[in-house]
């Protein structure tokens, strides 16, 4: 019986041993497989897009990020959710080719602000968020497209039938991206786009 006893603790601990080894074995196969590949580079978060408007009613610039509090009462007030977020500072922005300010007369946006970043404005004609500025190459106006003109709440587009260019009428101009979202909607490009004052126009 001793010796029966004996064969079998001798029979399990050659049996732990092994199956150790086999492990261990395993361990390190794994390992330098994981380490054979190579690493996948991380991608970089794409740069924060230069060319958003402020909503309506914003100081300038330098002004406007001193006294702004990323507080998102300006959003949450839009009723067109036209306003967004900078990736980087979490300021308010708008890019119209998503989704354009649309002028609400009662401009929800600025009384929701309580720090006089936003600041109310007499008439939504004083509005000045940036200007559109129009891509003849890619504008096809002259072949009868006109649907920035007929939506341009202040009726800052006209046709120049004589030279078949669409022109914009820089004193009329509000810059709320209203004509650079119907653009993108009807045509393969984009012909009009809105730029804010601190980016050049391209």
């Amino acid at each position: 019986m001793a010796r029966v006893m004996a064969a079998k603790d001798e029979y399990g601990r050659r049996q732990f041993f092994k199956d150790s080894v086999v492990s261990i074995a395993r361990a390190a196969y794994e390992f330098k497989k994981q380490s054979d590949v190579k690493p996948q580079p991380v991608a970089a978060p794409a740069p924060p897009r230069p060319d958003f408007l402020r909503p309506p009613g914003a100081v300038e610039e330098a002004l406007f990020l001193e006294r702004c509090t990323r507080c998102q009462d300006c959003a949450k007030a839009c009723p067109h959710g036209s306003i967004g977020f900078h990736t980087g500072d979490g300021t308010p922005v708008i890019y119209p080719d998503q989704a354009p300010c649309y002028l609400c007369d009662d401009t929800p946006c600025i009384q929701s602000c309580a720090t006089d970043a936003l600041l109310t404005l007499a008439d939504r004609a004083e509005v000045r968020m940036g200007l559109a500025v129009v891509s003849h190459r890619f504008c096809t106006a002259g072949q009868g497209c006109h649907a920035c003109v007929s939506q341009c709440p202040m009726h800052a587009l006209e046709m120049d039938f004589e030279t078949m260019r669409l022109h914009v009428l820089d004193d009329r101009c509000v810059g709320c991206g209203i004509c650079e979202h119907i653009c993108k909607s009807v045509n393969d490009k984009v012909a009009i786009k809105v730029y804010p004052p601190r980016v050049p126009a391209s």
